[in-house]
Formats: structure tokens, C-alpha cells, sequence
């Protein structure tokens, strides 16, 4: 390196730590890079081969190998390891002097991290990165929090190692505090949704209409080429359609039907009841997932109480009114999700900009769609829209397609196959747009048992009546 001091840090070269240094590399940004265990820091320098990268032996060598004022990235796994290594960091920091941390950290842990380092004088970036190992070496979807002034200071790496929709980069800083990992969390939470959608889909094509898998592929490959064009619909055809060399077995179908997950679905899902926000399609995705693992449970109640997954009716009809039903579905996980986001916004004063949230989600991440764009156009539209639902364009959409929405979810209870994102997602579209919620009810029965009162609708005031 010549005693030239590198533009950015990178602490921890896993799948997406490597990636994104090679990355930054290509793009004439020079990177000091560390790793705990020095035999996958000297793999990671074979791999790095001419790139404009220094491997150093020690954090207290990387923090003298960044020029001021420094940045560092942290791609280490969330949770104590990024508190770990902030804390190793701190002595060979100095004030002004930028932390950004890319991993899946949970939103309250970055406001806690952000205050403890500002007031050492630190700036904290809680960073948001999607795209997988493809989109880390490649060009990912970048969502940056915190303070302005520490976002400036690596705004040139993150717009040029950014995914590119025409020119513009898949990056923008999001707001204050923890936004950036609360924007990706919900990322995460509407990618639960619409992939429980999809395998629903698939169930339905699969048992329900006893499709072959390369039938079901290559509907998805259609699917793609038209309005459902996203990512995840992409590579379900190619999922589908891949063959196992060993058995000569399509490879999804030796797959073991239990799901796992890393957290943050669920924590969609409970910020969504903390904020008062209904997220149901994302609820019911954690709950299906949370339900694949009871393996053994399932294995026995199949055999125990069984239904017939007989289909009666035309077939095609049916494949065009489930395409429809993904559809609407979809749109509406997308409500849920950004309805959510907004809501967060107001309540933690993050000031998002959702139609620049849903712009840094057309190209680079994982939920990154077509729709994407007719989303952003609703928000640049109205900023203050409260639920897509309520966009013209998007309203329309979804009457035009609810009959078909419906017709799916009352087949899936005749076939007895679940399809709890699907059912979620139509009673979430009924109960918005219902006027009168029988909640009247509820407050009463509340009001019975416990004198918790309640409100009248001919009157000002609360009320609390002796029921016996």
C-alpha cells in the first residue's frame, strides 16, 4: 500500500464481509480488512489477488491503516460479537471517527449501541444489507440510520458498490436512530410474507392439482416475464425446475419441509403488535414456519385425521385465478409491511421517506420486484399515505383481482391444504376496508367482566353499565 491509508475498514470476512470488501475494491475504494482467525484472512488475501486491499493482523492495525475520519464496517454476526468488537475498537478510535454496522442487529440493540458511542464522540451507522453473496460482490440494496454527518463519510462506498436501476443506486440514508435496521427487519418480515405466499402456491399446484414440478416451474417463468416480475418468483422457477444429479429426482421434493429462520420475522411481527400494526400475512408466515418444524407432530396427525385433496373443477380457470390471488397477495404484504414502517416512523421519529424505501428495494435484495416502482410513484405521489390500500392505482388492482382472491381461499378449505398467508391476506383487505368491526362486542364483554367501559357511538364520553 505504499503508507497510503485505506478509504474504508471491513471487521469479519465471511460470505458477505469478503464479498463486499471485493466489492468496494472494485470500485477504486482501497480496503483494510480483518478477520478473527488469520487462516481465513490469508484465504481471503489469495482471493483478493491484485484488489486494492490490505489484510491486517489486528484491529488496532486496521484502525492506523484508515485514513481520517475513520470508517469501519462491521459484517459480524448481530448481537454480542458486534458489541465485542465496537468495544475492542474504541481505543484506536478517535472523536468524528465512523462505525457502521452491516449485519441483522436487532433495531433497540442499535439505538442502545448508537447513544453509548456517541457520546464517546463516535458516529454508529446501524446498516441494513440485502442482496445475499451475489448482491455483496456484485451490488447490494443498502439501507443506512444515524446521524447525517457519519453517513456522509461513507456515502461515496455505499452509492458505488450499490445495485443500479437505471443509474440510480440502491442506497439512501434512510433517518435518525436505529431506521436503517428497523427499514431492513421489515425487509425481512415482507420477504416472509410473499416466500409463505409463493409456497402456498406451490402446494396448491402441487398436491391440490397434482402438477409436475417442471409444469409448475415454467408457470413461474411465465409469471415472471409479467406483472409478479421479482426475484423471488425468479429463482422459485429455477428451485422447481433443478434436478438432482445423484437420484435423478427434482431436488425440491428431497428437501425436508421444515423452515428455519434467523429472528427476523419475528421481530417484524412483534414490533407490528408493540406499534399497534397489523402485519397478519407476515404473522402467519413466522407461525407456518414456527409449525414446519413440528415434524414428527405432522407425521402422525396426516395419518390420523385425514382429508381428501381432491380438486373438482376446471383446472386452467383455477391457475389463472391463483396467479391473480398471488398477486393481490402480494400487494398486500407489501401494505402490511410499509404500513408498518410508517408507523415506526411517526412513533420513533425516524422521518423515513417511504418512497426512497421502496426505490433502494428495486434492485439489489431479495424482495426487490417490479412493483417496487409503483410503489415508489404511490409514496412520491403522497407522502403522507397512510396504506397502500388507499392508493387509486392499487385499490384498483386489488378490486379487480379480489374475486380471485377469494375463490383461492375458499378452495383451499374445501382441499383442506393450509394456506394461512393467503387467508391472512384476505381477511386483512375485508377488515380494512369494513366500517363497522364487531370490536362493539369485544368492549362490551370487556366491560362486563372487568368495568373496563366504553365508548358510544350516539354519545361523548365513556360508559360503564351494571350488566347483571
Amino acid at each position: 500500500m505504499n503508507g497510503k491509508k485505506c478509504d474504508i475498514g471491513i471487521v469479519g470476512l465471511g460470505v458477505m464481509g469478503s464479498n463486499l470488501a471485493l466489492n468496494i475494491a472494485d470500485h477504486h475504494f482501497s480496503v483494510a480488512a480483518y478477520n478473527r482467525d488469520a487462516a481465513r484472512a490469508r484465504e481471503f488475501l489469495r482471493e483478493a489477488g491484485a484488489s486494492d486491499v490490505v489484510v491486517c493482523g489486528s484491529l488496532g492495525e486496521l484502525a492506523a491503516s484508515v485514513r481520517e475520519p475513520r470508517a469501519v464496517m462491521l459484517m459480524v454476526t448481530a448481537g454480542a460479537a458486534v458489541k465485542a468488537v465496537a468495544e475492542e475498537l474504541l481505543p484506536h478510535l478517535k472523536k468524528g471517527d465512523v462505525i457502521v454496522d452491516g449485519g441483522n442487529s436487532f433495531y433497540k440493540d442499535t439505538d442502545l449501541r448508537e447513544q453509548y458511542l456517541k457520546g464517546k464522540g463516535i458516529h454508529f451507522i446501524g446498516c441494513g444489507v440485502s442482496g445475499g453473496e451475489e448482491g455483496a460482490r456484485h451490488g447490494t440494496s443498502l439501507m443506512p440510520g444515524g446521524e447525517r454527518e457519519g453517513y456522509e463519510r461513507v456515502r461515496p462506498v455505499f452509492e458505488a458498490i450499490a445495485a443500479k436501476v437505471g443509474k440510480e443506486p440502491c442506497v439512501a440514508y434512510l433517518g435518525r436512530g436505529a431506521s436503517g435496521h428497523f427499514v431492513k427487519m421489515v425487509h425481512n418480515g415482507i420477504e416472509y410474507g410473499v416466500m409463505q405466499l409463493i409456497a402456498e402456491t406451490y402446494d396448491l399446484m402441487a398436491r391440490g392439482l397434482e402438477m409436475k414440478n417442471s409444469d409448475i416451474a415454467r408457470l413461474f417463468e411465465q409469471w415472471n416475464r409479467k406483472e409478479h416480475s421479482s426475484y423471488l418468483i425468479e429463482i422459485t422457477a429455477k428451485v422447481l425446475a433443478h434436478v438432482d444429479k445423484k437420484s435423478g429426482d427434482w431436488l425440491v421434493n428431497l428437501i425436508q419441509d421444515v423452515a428455519r429462520q434467523k429472528g427476523t420475522g419475528i421481530w417484524t411481527s412483534a414490533s407490528g403488535l408493540e406499534l399497534q400494526c397489523p402485519v397478519p400475512t407476515i404473522d402467519a408466515a413466522v407461525a407456518m414456519r414456527h409449525l414446519s418444524v413440528w415434524k414428527n407432530e405432522r407425521d402422525l396427525a396426516s395419518r390420523q385425521l385425514k382429508w381428501p385433496h381432491h380438486f373438482r373443477g376446471e383446472r386452467e380457470p383455477f391457475i389463472t385465478q391463483l396467479g391473480n390471488a398471488l398477486y393481490a397477495a402480494t400487494i398486500i404484504t407489501y401494505a402490511q409491511g410499509m404500513s408498518l414502517l410508517a408507523a415506526a416512523s411517526q412513533f420513533y421519529k425516524y422521518d423515513l421517506n417511504l418512497a426512497d424505501v421502496a426505490r433502494i428495494w428495486r434492485g439489489g435484495c431479495i424482495i426487490r420486484a417490479a412493483l417496487l416502482d409503483k410503489i415508489r410513484v404511490a409514496y412520491k405521489a403522497r407522502p403522507d399515505l397512510h396504506n397502500l390500500l388507499m392508493s387509486p392505482q392499487f385499490g384498483a388492482e386489488l378490486m379487480a383481482r379480489q374475486s380471485h382472491l377469494r375463490n383461492v381461499v375458499g378452495k383451499t378449505v374445501h382441499l383442506g391444504i393450509p394456506a394461512s398467508a393467503f387467508a391472512a391476506s384476505l381477511s386483512y383487505f375485508d377488515a380494512y376496508r369494513s366500517a363497522r368491526l364487531p370490536a362493539n362486542l369485544i368492549q362490551a364483554q370487556r366491560d362486563y367482566f372487568g368495568a373496563h367501559t366504553y365508548e358510544r357511538i350516539d354519545q361523548k364520553g365513556t360508559f360503564h353499565t351494571k350488566w347483571n
